[in-house]
């Protein structure tokens, strides 16, 4: 098969890695990929991925490239091309693609309709408003004492929320996003939620249009600094399993979260095939959704495909074809941890270019695995080229033993500025 995956981040790293392993891969583009992504051949020829300059959201260069080149199957990381509708554009053209039409997009590219949505099929979430007026706005939060999750609506590359615990954080939240305009035109509208209080899990399910394939558990570390201090981020870091629910405990989760929201799919004409990344806060009220993801998280992917068994591109095969109903879901009875490394300053302004050093250490580590995010190539030399830079990524029979050699791999690499959060996975160790 050939293999075209859309994408340039640590969760395409993860999702090409894998797939590279599988006997089908024959052949393998990204677009437009990374410094790493270059370096993965394939397990059935030694074949380099190749790195194809095409930004992830040029969709109509990327129709060009895919009816030239005829990929057998189209894998889609970000969630911009999806909700641009780049699956609808290539299944125009008789093409395969895996991930959610721009209709299923919407879980993710307006959190008010994931949230009406929620409301109107029975899926528990957070006591919640959409406004489109800074006033209405701060009115429903002071209803909510100002302890709220002030949400820009759109695409915000996962930073579009701000936490406050007063009417005046509330406001100022309000006005940095709907008049101050922090995440550009997503925040043309707020969604506002009640503040959750719980331990938040990730929850991930493969879906097929008709039936969800529930992943383990995992747990994101959105917050920039050790003990969810500083501003939201695209994701510090990450592990799984997460140990705050039993297998028992997962299955009664998924089930609350899932059939409500797969009826709704079929009531309301969804077609969902691609994966479906719920937020969840288990409250002392049971677990409630914060917000719906519609692709892979990341950095979960980089911990869930380091235990996945499944050979991922018949995987994502049976989600585009329908036939998940028939797939058993195989992983590693062992724990995966992913620390990420960032650059000095992120989620705020950062430098880029800075020459990385002891990446192939790291990486020559028995289960370890660095997956680039924002790398590129500059005269043959690794260098940063984003907020988020790789992450470092290792496995082990525990989750102790997994933490220990993920730090262990991180201090093998260098580059100035570097900035990493410490405590990844210890709210589960201290548990």
């Amino acid at each position: 098969m050939k293999i075209l995956v859309i994408g340039s981040g640590g969760r395409e790293h993860a999702l090409v890695w894998k797939l590279a392993q599988s006997p089908h891969a024959a052949r393998m583009w990204c677009a437009p990929g990374n410094a790493g992504i270059a370096q993965e051949r394939l397990a059935k020829n030694g074949v380099l991925v190749e790195c194809v300059p095409m930004s992830a959201e040029g969709l109509p260069a990327l129709l060009d490239f895919a009816k030239r080149e005829l990929p057998d199957l189209t894998v889609v990381g970000p969630d911009n091309s999806l909700a641009a509708g780049i699956v609808d554009l290539f299944q125009q053209h008789g093409l395969k693609i895996w991930g959610p039409n721009r209709k299923a997009a919407q879980f993710e590219a307006s959190k008010a309709f994931s949230q009406d949505f929620m409301e109107r099929h029975g899926i528990p979430t957070a006591k919640s408003g959409t406004f489109s007026e800074p006033a209405a706005a701060k009115k429903f939060a002071a209803s909510l004492g100002g302890r709220c999750a002030v949400k820009a609506d759109g695409l915000a590359l996962g930073k579009g929320v701000l936490l406050t615990t007063s009417v005046a954080e509330a406001e100022s939240a309000v006005d940095e996003i709907m008049v101050g305009k922090a995440f550009g035109a997503a925040g043309q509208r707020v969604v506002i939620q009640e503040l959750l209080e719980g331990m938040e899990i990730s929850l991930h399910a493969i879906c097929d249009g008709k039936v969800a394939k529930l992943f383990p558990t995992s747990q994101d570390h959105k917050r920039a600094l050790d003990g969810d201090a500083g501003l939201n981020t695209g994701g510090m870091g990450a592990y799984s399993p997460a140990p705050f629910l039993t297998d028992a405990q997962l299955a009664e989760v998924g089930d609350a979260i899932l059939q409500p929201w797969l009826r709704g799919c079929a009531a309301d004409g969804i077609d969902f095939r691609g994966l479906i990344y719920p937020g969840v806060m288990l409250t002392k009220s049971g677990p409630k959704v914060l917000e719906f993801n519609a692709r892979f998280g990341d950095p979960e992917t980089q911990a869930y495909l380091t235990r996945l068994e499944n050979d991922l591109v018949e995987l994502l095969v049976a989600s585009v074809d329908g036939t998940l109903g028939g797939v058993e879901l195989r992983w590693a009875a062992n724990a995966s941890v992913c620390v990420v490394m960032a650059s000095g300053g992120y989620p705020g302004d950062y430098a880029k270019g800075k020459p990385i050093t002891g990446i192939d250490a790291a990486d020559a580590l028995p289960g370890t695995k660095v997956f680039h995010a924002g790398t590129a190539l500059k005269d043959g030399q690794v260098v940063t080229n984003g907020g988020r830079v790789l992450g470092v990524t290792a496995w082990r029979s525990t989750l102790a033993e997994a933490r220990t050699a993920a730090y262990a791999a991180v201090e093998k690499i260098r580059f100035e500025g570097a900035h990493i959060r410490r405590d990844i996975a210890a709210k589960a160790l201290d548990c």
